[in-house]
């Protein structure tokens, strides 16, 4: 059986190993990062500039008729988290139907 020094050297020598092979592995990903933006002609600027385009969802922007209104006239689209007066009624036994809003061509004849 080991000795807890050996367990403890033991330690040290994975852990010096960890970091030889992390730090390898690092260099080995920078030099192909590098030849990669190299081949392509890209700068770091060019990565920067990048990162900052962000994507917009489809609908992100447009408004959504509310489905449902409260006593107080607030009103909620159904999309995202419920709204605190929504969340509240439901808690006190109001049902979501309760509070649907009527739209034009939804009216039954």
């Amino acid at each position: 059986m080991q000795t807890l020094e050996q367990l403890l050297e033991q330690q040290k020598n994975i852990e010096r190993e960890i970091a030889r092979l992390q730090a390898e592995s690092k260099a080995t990903a920078i030099a192909e990062i590098r030849a990669l933006m190299s081949s392509h002609g890209l700068t770091m600027a060019d990565i920067a500039e990048q990162k900052a385009v962000t994507r917009r969802s489809a609908m992100a922007g447009r408004t959504v008729e509310p489905k449902y209104r409260g006593p107080d006239g607030a009103t909620w689209s159904g999309r995202g988290l419920k709204p605190r007066w929504l969340q509240q009624a439901l808690s006190e036994g109001a049902q979501l139907s309760d509070f649907a809003v009527e739209r034009s061509g939804d009216a039954v004849a």
